[in-house]
């Protein structure tokens, strides 16, 4: 095998896409710090006690681990970002009110999620913690649109669920509890059929209302077919008022519902979402309530956030981004320099030749006239600088 090759799933990131991600990174974050969200930068490495920290065991399927030497414990390659920031907000700023943080970096998965996925993905996301009312997850959700519309991604659509109405029917069952790791995927997968065949280790009425479950997703008119159709607890009752109020923040044709799609199941404390665009197989960003997250590290605080992966954004965004180099001469001339400095301090990107071959790509160039340097584009004179 040739010493340049990588992994399956992993790939370099070549300047036309990193200048782009980049680029990306950059807005995003200031969009976010623009809503007073400040940014954290955890570390790649850490104990992996804290990083699957009320995660489930799906993230620690997904982790790289390895031995520290200088421990001797395990140690992981982060897959989620968001139980760091939790563990910053709850250990390190110990914060009283609320906390809104954001973050980017690379997290690394042992498998891609998606067949044509990468392993390494660029996630950037936002966290708010320490309000449990709906105001934080209107306000995320409001931000992630925002940050897709900065983005100039066109159209999105946000898909709405619930985990705490799986929660209640099953803590309505004597058994349920037992059963939720058996309930779960057979939800997921929409299999009505197997569901079914638990009714000789579930409650009959419990279900019938998973099976009801199943077929609750369409559009917001899926509210009201819940509250006929599914039992009348107080828990599903405030579960479905809350996604009937995160719902009406957005026009009707931006908004779905689908109850029995438990994703994050075993993260998520409540409202759950998915966005997807045109253009894009599966969804460009997830998020929702986890207020459980902290619990690990001794505070338990309210929390909603989301995250999505800025590889997958920038195939879809759209980008007027042309960056219009001046091809500029090498030399040491105190003129030139000057005027070099000058142009990249107003913000050009100037590229000086060691060599005397021009770069036919450019379409502006640095020329010596009338005693100092100006740029050319297509034979006019745009910006001068005299010698002093």
């Amino acid at each position: 095998m040739p010493a340049w090759s990588l992994p399956e799933a992993i790939a370099d990131i070549l300047p036309a896409e990193a200048a782009r991600i980049e680029s990306l990174r950059r807005s995003l974050l200031d969009r976010f710090a623009a809503y007073g969200y400040e940014l954290v930068m955890p570390p790649m490495l850490e104990y992996v006690e804290s990083l699957l920290s009320g995660t489930g065991r799906d993230l620690d399927l997904q982790m790289f681990k390895l031995v520290d030497q200088m421990s001797g414990r395990t140690m992981g390659l982060r897959a989620d970002i968001t139980p760091q920031v939790a563990r910053i907000d709850a250990h390190l700023l110990n914060r009283s009110g609320v906390t809104r943080l954001c973050y980017a970096g690379s997290v690394v998965y042992t498998r891609p999620r998606s067949p044509a996925g990468t392993r390494e993905p660029f996630v950037v996301g936002a966290e708010l913690y320490g309000h449990a009312d709906i105001e934080a997850d209107l306000e995320i959700q409001s931000l992630l649109f925002d940050a897709l519309a900065t983005a100039g991604v066109a159209g999105p659509r946000i898909d709405l669920g619930h985990v705490e109405i799986l929660r209640a029917i099953l803590a309505a069952d004597p058994r349920g509890f037992m059963m939720a790791e058996t309930v779960y995927p057979l939800l997921q997968a929409k299999a009505q059929d197997g569901i079914a065949a638990l009714s000789d280790r579930l409650a009959p009425s419990t279900c019938d209302a998973l099976i009801a479950l199943s077929r609750l997703y369409g559009g917001v008119d899926v509210i009201e077919r819940a509250r006929r159709e599914l039992p009348p607890l107080p828990r599903i009752r405030d579960a479905l008022s809350t996604l009937e109020r995160l719902s009406r923040s957005l026009s009707g044709d931006q908004v779905s519902i689908d109850l029995g799609d438990m994703r994050g199941y075993h993260y998520h404390s409540g409202t759950m979402f998915a966005v997807y665009v045109d253009g894009f197989s599966g969804a460009i960003a997830r998020g929702g309530r986890y207020d459980e997250v902290g619990l690990a590290f001794g505070r338990a605080r309210p929390a909603t956030g989301f995250s999505l992966d800025l590889r997958d954004l920038a195939r879809i965004a759209a980008s007027d981004r042309r960056v219009e180099a001046i091809d500029a001469p090498w030399g040491e001339d105190p003129a030139l320099v000057q005027a070099v400095a000058a142009l990249r301090a107003a913000g050009e990107v100037v590229v000086q030749r060691l060599d005397d071959a021009s770069q036919p790509s450019f379409t502006r160039r640095l020329v010596r006239r009338d005693g100092g340097w100006a740029v050319e584009a297509t034979g006019s004179v745009i910006h001068e600088s005299k010698a002093a």
